[in-house]
């Protein structure tokens, strides 16, 4: 993927604008709003193969790395790099004095802010993070509500009310490479959270403890802030 420029100020997201991010980071408009996006009524309406083959691809990465730029809901931006290890292992080393970290092992989520002195600590289960990390990115059933095909980029969104209420993530893949070129999360409250990757690399090693949470260190943190 191609170098993106921007101006990156000393910007951390708060708590509440992680959330927004569904638990991870992403960014657009409402999808379901967007002409030309083909809804898909229920379980039973068929997914384009196109579309299932680019999943199956970004599935078949089991690990990758790179950098990233993130668009917050009240449009600031902030970056930094990014690891990501199938199934279910993430991690955002956001630039800046905060030395913001998140973080996540396959089981939970943790907000980390060195600045603040805070660790949050959320279940991947309760996140449309979950989706992106599957083992397997399964377009079948009633989580795809939207798919739009065109000649330069393919976009898929997901959502599993049942899980994470009424956020959806929304995965934007180059069509003819398949390279995952964005994510956008929509919390409940329709605002959206944009990650934009670049100089990706995939089938990258990562050390042991990339992708470690301190359970002991959150648990002591939030009882002596209580």
């Amino acid at each position: 993927m191609k170098n993106q420029s921007s101006t990156l100020g000393d910007f951390a997201p708060t708590r509440r604008q992680f959330l927004g991010l569904g638990l991870v980071v992403a960014g657009a408009a409402a999808i379901n709003v967007v002409p030309g996006f083909q809804l898909l009524a229920s379980a039973q309406a068929a997914v384009p193969p196109a579309a299932q083959k680019i999943a199956d691809h970004f599935s078949s990465v089991k690990s990758m790395s790179g950098e990233f730029v993130q668009f917050a809901p009240n449009n600031q931006q902030t970056g930094g790099k990014f690891f990501l290890e199938r199934p279910g292992k993430i991690r955002f080393n956001y630039d800046g004095s905060s030395n913001f970290r998140v973080i996540s092992d396959g089981k939970s989520v943790v907000i980390l802010n060195k600045k603040l002195n805070t660790s949050d600590l959320y279940p991947l289960s309760k996140t449309p993070l979950k989706l992106l990390l599957d083992d397997r990115i399964d377009l079948s059933g009633g989580r795809v509500q939207s798919i739009k095909e065109e000649s330069d980029l393919t976009t898929i969104q997901l959502a599993d009310k049942s899980v994470f209420g009424n956020s959806k993530i929304t995965m934007m893949f180059d069509p003819k490479t398949y390279e995952l070129r964005q994510w956008t999360i929509t919390d409940a409250q329709g605002k959206d959270t944009t990650v934009m990757i670049y100089n990706v690399k995939e089938g990258v090693s990562f050390a042991p403890d990339t992708f470690a949470i301190d359970y002991t260190a959150n648990r002591e943190l939030n009882t002596k802030t209580r």
